[in-house]
């Protein structure tokens, strides 16, 4: 353990004991309950059964939207979107008329947790399956003494700013991963396990992909294999001594209609009818480098509107479409989901279970979905696993436990025997 900090930390307004042994938060990328109960089921993770039944089991909320880059800087700072900025994987900035990622740190307004256990002396180590994660969760560190912020799709780069690690992959002595992969996230896992033994870190961040969990639903030959691999480093995660929360970051529910095609409502396209080509602006949060397997389609959208439109009217047309099952003018939005009211648009849409929400049909390239549509990013996805592996009869449940707070229970089970 590190030597520089023994008092309990503040870090975005939360107090944090200091961690006894290694504490350690595992973001399952889309991982839908339904996955871990089937392969559970199907006798593939004899180590999870272990856990759950001496351990804590509960669900959590994740935050809204439901995607990826906002969980995982919620889970990575222990805040709501509303504090630490990031609102999407994608943004639509009107001042210059640019829609741009949001995976520089330029985006980020709240420190990370590993930053301010880093600054406290921990020794932290950070890795994520997709390298748009990488520089907004290795944010504030100082590598290489006491940190190591890494990602298995640039596991290879032996140049690469910032990572702590020359190499991962020789380092690790694996192949860099496909992108579009299961073993992209099997990397992460082996990595944790070597950094564990070899490392020790006070403070560890696994995250996934969804790759998998796009393409296949729970009790699928592919899903359960997934599950299965996770279940065999969780388990040296856990003999390792380590306090270990098991969340994610979204579920992930079928988008599809009876004949296997994306069930979508293309918004853009209504409001061009509506109102005029252009005259309004759909952004799609979900819209990353990765859209193979969703075709950035998802269940959460805003609009931005030309100021000579009847807000009100709009809102009360739009929630008669079938299919939105929320419609909420941006102040409203925000305060509901804890979003920036800065980085959303004047409307805020929420389709339901099994419908996404596209811009035009011309602008989504579906060609690459080989499976019935799989995505994310309304309510229906928000209810997410939250399995710590020590006891702790006083954690509340969902709505109350959020994903964010991973972190915070995390070191919490540092001080209860495993």
């Amino acid at each position: 353990m590190s030597e520089l900090g023994r008092n309990a930390i503040t870090i975005n307004g939360r107090s944090y004991d200091w961690p006894d042994v290694p504490a350690i938060a595992i973001c399952l990328d889309g991982c839908e309950p339904a996955y871990l109960d089937t392969a559970i089921a199907a006798g593939l993770m004899p180590n999870l059964v272990d856990i759950k039944q001496r351990g804590t089991v509960r669900f959590a909320h994740s935050a809204m939207p439901s995607f990826t880059n906002p969980n995982n800087l919620s889970i990575a700072t222990g805040r709501p979107p509303a504090v630490h900025g990031i609102c999407g994987n994608y943004l639509y900035d009107p001042a210059t008329g640019e829609e741009v990622m949001m995976n520089d740190p330029r985006f980020l307004r709240a420190p990370t947790l590993f930053k301010g256990f880093f600054d406290a002396g921990a020794r932290v180590a950070v890795v994520t399956a997709k390298d748009k994660l990488r520089a907004l969760l290795g944010h504030g560190l100082a590598f290489p003494d006491r940190a190591v912020c890494f990602s298995a799709e640039r596991a290879g780069a032996t140049t690469l700013a910032g990572n702590g690690i020359d190499n991962a992959s020789a380092w690790l002595d694996r192949p860099v991963p496909e992108v579009y992969s299961a073993e992209l996230s099997e990397f992460v896992f082996a990595a944790g396990v070597k950094l564990l033994r070899e490392f020790r870190p006070d403070i560890m961040y696994l995250t996934t992909t969804d790759y998998v969990q796009h393409k296949f639903a729970p009790g699928t030959a592919q899903a359960n294999a997934f599950y299965a691999m996770f279940d065999h480093y969780l388990g040296e995660l856990d003999a390792l001594g380590a306090a270990v929360v098991v969340t994610a970051d979204h579920g992930m529910k079928p988008k599809h209609k009876a004949d296997g095609t994306p069930d979508v409502i293309y918004l853009q396209d209504l409001l061009d009818t509506w109102l005029g080509a252009g005259a309004a602006r759909v952004i799609l949060p979900i819209t990353d480098p990765y859209v193979v397997h969703h075709g950035a389609l998802g269940s959460f959208a805003t609009a931005y509107l030309p100021d000579s439109v009847d807000r009100a009217a709009l809102i009360e047309r739009l929630r008669g479409v079938a299919g939105l099952d929320l419609v909420l003018d941006r102040q409203q939005a925000c305060a509901r989901f804890e979003l920036p009211e800065d980085r959303m648009g004047d409307l805020v849409l929420i389709s339901s279970e099994n419908k996404t929400i596209g811009t035009s049909a011309a602008r989504h390239d579906l060609a690459a979905l080989k499976e019935p549509l799989r995505s994310h990013g309304g309510l229906t996805e928000q209810r997410v696993p939250f399995i710590v592996n020590r006891r702790l009869p006083d954690l509340p449940d969902a709505p109350v436990l959020r994903n964010f707070d991973a972190f915070y229970y995390a070191v919490a089970a540092t001080r209860v025997a495993r």
